[in-house]
């Protein structure tokens, strides 16, 4: 790994990034958005509201930033940006590396933008205190990421990019607690669920707002996630393939 190589890919990335508007406002500001939306859906019910967002403070970067990334990913693979950079002598690793850095950077500021709003606007406040919340934030983001970058490889135009939220990111969401307890899910579905990774996002986020949370199981939940979307990030460095001899 290139160190020089890998910040100015970073760099490029990000350029690239705040040259496009809607993506900015998209990251920055969706999941705020959505976030208000349930805030008045549960207005009558505040307790049941701070539950329910404390959750999507985990749900809503992890989906953003995976759609984002692939799609993303998959613009710099239709522009032939990416086929002219697997030209050069740079490593496969610093490229993925530089570009999961820069999502991962602006997947950091959602999380600050989304958790003030939660915390000042909406005065969520979890028991284990706002840093964990930040930190599980941005590790599920992190997963999005990963996750986008490798499930765009798969993708020929962004509407197919688009395809993988239904076959990635819903069954994660409806399985990892949000609606039904997990204990009481039919068994088969549990078992399913045990292998999800926002599961274990979405359970931290579930510790985090216990009246005695345990950070052992926090932690511990944290370190599978982030397992996961190194994981991720692995693979898709081995399957990036340039697409000319």
């Amino acid at each position: 790994m290139n160190i020089r190589i890998l910040v100015a890919t970073t760099n490029r990335v990000l350029r690239q990034l705040s040259r496009d508007h809607r993506s900015v406002a998209m990251i920055l500001f969706l999941p705020s958005f959505l976030l208000t939306i349930l805030y008045y859906m549960f207005e009558s019910n505040p307790p049941l509201f701070s539950g329910v967002a404390i959750i999507m403070l985990g749900i809503l970067p992890f989906t953003v930033m995976f759609l984002i990334t692939s799609i993303g990913m998959l613009r710099e693979r239709t522009s032939g940006t990416l086929e002219r950079l697997m030209a050069s002598p740079l490593n496969k690793l610093d490229l993925l590396l530089g570009y999961a850095l820069a999502f991962g950077l602006a997947a950091t500021a959602q999380a600050g933008v989304t958790i003030a709003v939660a915390y000042f606007a909406f005065d969520v406040r979890p028991t284990a205190g706002v840093g964990l919340v930040v930190v599980v934030a941005i590790v599920n983001a992190a997963l999005g990421v990963s996750i986008g970058l490798f499930t765009s490889a798969f993708a020929r135009t962004e509407f197919q990019a688009v395809q993988f939220m239904p076959l990635i990111a819903f069954p994660q969401i409806l399985l990892c607690g949000l609606f039904v307890p997990r204990t009481e899910m039919n068994i088969v579905l549990q078992h399913i669920s045990d292998f999800l990774p926002l599961t274990y996002g979405v359970s931290a986020l579930q510790e985090v707002a216990l009246p005695a949370p345990s950070t052992a199981v926090i932690w511990s939940d944290i370190g599978i996630v982030a397992a996961v979307a190194a994981l991720a990030l692995s693979v898709a460095v081995a399957t990036l393939r340039r697409r000319t001899p």
